[in-house]
């Protein structure tokens, strides 16, 4: 069970009272735990790149991705580490809604499953998803991000019975509950909330201040984090931190709080050592073992 903080900000003494599974030392990459990224696209390879990356910074032991025809040699040769899956596309360059079943009997081998970065046609996006959910089986977490939360807009009760938790901006959660962005942006923790509740899935509403609820009514406050997190790419990256925790074995809440809290510190050293503004996503994926390891605190 996670700490009773007293303060409902996440802090490095909350996550050092928190600690993540660790695997035994005899133990093999398996029992690391094993990350499905599912996404990219004829115009946005790079994403899911970044997550897959990610979430072996974060400690998982397996990884594979799963993406479309035309991109799946150039993403295997980014990340020669992972097994690569090439998809049916459509006309649009994304994964095809028929790709569902092989993707479900795939997920089902994996203990953390991100579904989204780089797909930007939302509605195919979520007949895939839709039709893989239906086939799935198994206790993997599903991590929903980007293109993959329009489901929810049409079947907000997708992700019920699951282990599950999505990622969306204020932008894309205004979209998500029929609201506008400003209103998101007022109080951004009940909305994070209200969504927890209504999705029955653990959220992480991204922002300056991020905040992480679940549909138990648990609710964390991150600070961690600058503007220069701001960034192409950097969704994606929090999104495959987060997988790898929960590949490890930690609970859906538990892989977002640190997940948010790393990325964040990550950027923040980063705009030290760097500058405030133009460091890249993919300049976070070092120095999260580092910090994993030993997590830095501010305003704890």
């Amino acid at each position: 069970m996670p700490p009773r903080p007293r303060s409902r900000f996440v802090t490095s003494s909350l996550l050092r009272r928190w600690p993540l599974p660790r695997p035994d030392e005899g133990g093999d990459k398996d029992e690391r735990g094993r990350v499905l990224v599912v996404g990219g696209s004829a115009e946005i390879p790079g994403a899911v790149i970044l997550a897959a990356t990610a979430a072996l910074r974060a400690g998982a032991g397996k990884l594979s991705v799963a993406t479309a025809r035309s991109v799946a040699a150039h993403v295997a040769a980014a990340v020669p580490e992972a097994r690569v899956v090439s998809l049916p596309q459509t006309a649009r360059g994304e994964i095809a809604p028929s790709a569902a079943a092989r993707l479900a009997r795939l997920a089902g081998e994996h203990d953390g499953v991100v579904i989204g970065p780089g797909m930007s046609d939302g509605p195919s996006a979520a007949r895939l998803l839709s039709r893989l959910i239906a086939r799935l089986e198994g206790p993997a977490v599903l991590i929903l991000d980007a293109g993959a939360l329009d489901l929810l807009r049409t079947e907000p009760h997708a992700l019920r019975g699951r282990r599950a938790l999505i990622t969306p901006h204020p932008g894309e959660m205004a979209r998500l509950r029929g609201t506008g962005k400003a209103q998101i942006e007022r109080d951004p923790r009940g909305e994070a909330l209200r969504a927890a509740a209504a999705f029955r899935a653990v959220v992480v509403l991204k922002g300056s201040e991020t905040w992480i609820a679940g549909p138990d009514g648990t609710c964390y406050g991150n600070r961690t984090g600058n503007v220069g997190l701001a960034t192409s790419g950097s969704g994606d990256t929090l999104s495959g931190i987060v997988a790898g925790l929960a590949a490890r074995g930690a609970e859906p809440m538990q892989a977002a709080v640190w997940g948010v809290f790393v990325h964040g510190r990550a950027g923040d050293r980063l705009a030290r050592r760097v500058a405030p503004l133009g460091f890249l996503a993919r300049e976070l994926l070092a120095e999260v073992p580092r910090l994993l390891r030993q997590p830095e605190g501010r305003r704890s």
